[in-house]
């Protein structure tokens, strides 16, 4: 019954997609709140989808701590399923996401239309000057930056793997940082295909100030975010003890390297 309850989550993830895409193709045309209303439509759509079909809930905690304006919105990353729920509560952002995503048909051309930073992970550090100039200019239109500190999906449970370039943009912007943990790839995981029924939690923490030395700000985000997103998997577990394995999994089977 969850492999079919999966396939049939996935089916309609997919045709939902495709057919808000088709259908909102004049915003491509109009200026980037357009493309990022779409997105927002997606999410909430996904989030409906995943109930009904598999029975996968949610919960935000913490709302009162996102802040308007500019503002680096560190999230930890397990599942496709933050992708689209963390542009619910930003009316202006833009990702850092790698740029290969831009070349999709359809879904590329609402990236691009919705301002997103597309970058080439292969190389590396010598991105970051361009990186903190394209974010200097996101913040200065009021807008939010979205990143994912470790760079890719990693399994719930798995030790952490931040990168450092994270700190180096909370130094060259002077912006605070927002943290968010959350419990996602327990439910959905990484190159999973089976979805699992339950609850995601996403919190949002206290902002982490600006002004910090980067490697105090670097430790005190990891911490931050790790500590809450495994309080999140543990209550998780509470619930529902066979989530467990899901975890032991994660340990096991999460790469070394990103």
């Amino acid at each position: 019954m969850l492999f079919l309850r999966s396939l049939l989550f996935h089916i309609t993830f997919f045709v939902s997609l495709m057919t808000l895409q088709i259908i909102w193709l004049p915003a491509l045309l109009m200026k980037r709140h357009a493309s990022m209303t779409l997105g927002r439509v997606w999410g909430r759509t996904s989030l409906f989808w995943l109930e009904k079909i598999v029975g996968l809930k949610f919960e935000f905690r913490g709302l009162e701590n996102i802040p308007k304006g500019p503002v680096i919105v560190a999230c930890k990353h397990q599942s496709t399923w933050e992708t689209f729920v963390l542009p619910l509560h930003s009316p202006d952002f833009s990702y850092i996401l790698k740029r290969e995503l831009v070349f999709i048909p359809f879904f590329g051309w609402y990236l691009m239309g919705a301002e997103q930073i597309g970058i080439d992970r292969a190389k590396g550090g010598k991105l970051l000057p361009q990186l903190i100039e394209k974010t200097k200019a996101l913040f200065a239109q009021g807008r939010q930056l979205f990143i994912f500190p470790e760079g890719t999906r990693r399994p719930a449970g798995a030790p952490p793997l931040y990168k450092f370039g994270v700190a180096m943009l909370y130094r060259e912007t002077g912006a605070a940082c927002l943290p968010v943990a959350l419990n996602s790839g327990m439910f959905w995981a990484r190159k999973a295909f089976i979805v699992r029924p339950g609850t995601v939690v996403i919190e949002y923490l206290p902002i982490i100030p600006p002004g910090l030395e980067p490697r105090e700000f670097f430790e005190r985000m990891q911490n931050t975010i790790e500590s809450a997103s495994d309080r999140l998997i543990a209550e998780a577990v509470a619930r529902d003890p066979s989530l467990a394995a899901v975890v032991e999994r994660g340990r096991k089977e999460a790469p070394a390297s990103a």
